[in-house]
This record gives C-alpha cells, structure tokens and sequence, in this order.
C-alpha cells in the first residue's frame, strides 16, 4: 500500500512544485529624474511586490515623481500629454488613457517610498513611466511579463 501512495502524493504535489516564488523587485528615482533600472522581468502568475523608493531630498511639492506601469502597447506620449494634474496624482482623467494603467504609485518625494502588490496574468512588455510633466522622456522603463515555463 505504501508504494501505491507514493506516486499519487508526488501527482497532487508536483502543480504546487512548478509555482513561481513571489519577487520582490526594488526600483528607486532621484532628483536627477532618473530611475535606477531600465526594466525587469516577472513571469505570468507571479507574486510581484514592488518597491518604489525616492532616494532623492526634494520634497514633493518641488519635485514629485512616480511609477506608473501601462498596459503593453500604450502609446506613451499620449498617454503623458494627458497627465499634467497634481491633483489627480499626474494621472489621466479620461476613461481611455485610466484603462492603459496596469497598476501606479503615489507621488513621491524625496526619501518617500510607495509599495505596490500584483500578479500579472498576460506576457507582454509593459512600459513604465513617471507621470509628472516632462519626466517621462528620462523616467522610463519595461517590465517584461514571460510567459509561465511548460512543465
């Protein structure tokens, strides 16, 4: 009996054993409007926590910065011209440019930090910027989505 349970626990375990580990990737900015990466890799399903740090010393009022994460295929600078409000976070408005965010920070300043959790569940390339106005053409980046490895 004993042989017989053996191959039916490694059946009901093997799925558990092909689940990626959640990551947790760490991206910082500074008052140079600089990001620390140009991109990162994640995997479809994975656990994601993301750290966004500003290292930077100006305060938000002065030199605000975040990290928006856009759908793939986004252009991005319609979506930056639509971007211009502090108070709406530097975010669009308008249902159709909202609908290309895949997920976004707070505006930071310096020495403030923000943490975003998510599980992406398409590949693709997902560009990332900072909304505030004229940063994105420095403060850019992709997150690549790959796909999940067939067992």
């Amino acid at each position: 009996m004993k042989h017989l349970l053996l191959p039916m626990i490694w059946f009901v375990a093997a799925p558990f054993a092909q689940a990626q580990a959640p990551v947790t990737i760490e991206v910082t900015c500074n008052d140079e409007m600089r990001y620390n990466i140009k991109g990162f890799e994640v995997e479809v399903g994975q656990k994601v926590t993301l750290v966004f740090k500003n290292v930077g010393n100006i305060p938000v009022a002065k030199m605000a910065h975040n990290l928006v994460i856009l759908k793939p295929g986004t252009n991005l600078l319609a979506f930056a011209a639509k971007c211009g409000d502090p108070k709406t976070g530097h975010l669009p408005v308008d249902a159709a440019m909202k609908n290309q965010i895949f997920a976004h920070t707070k505006l930071l300043g310096g020495g403030e930090s923000h943490t975003l959790y998510f599980i992406p569940k398409e590949p693709g390339a997902y560009p990332f910027i900072c909304t505030t106005p004229g940063h994105f053409t420095m403060m850019q980046g992709v997150m690549t989505v790959k796909a999940k490895p067939v067992p």
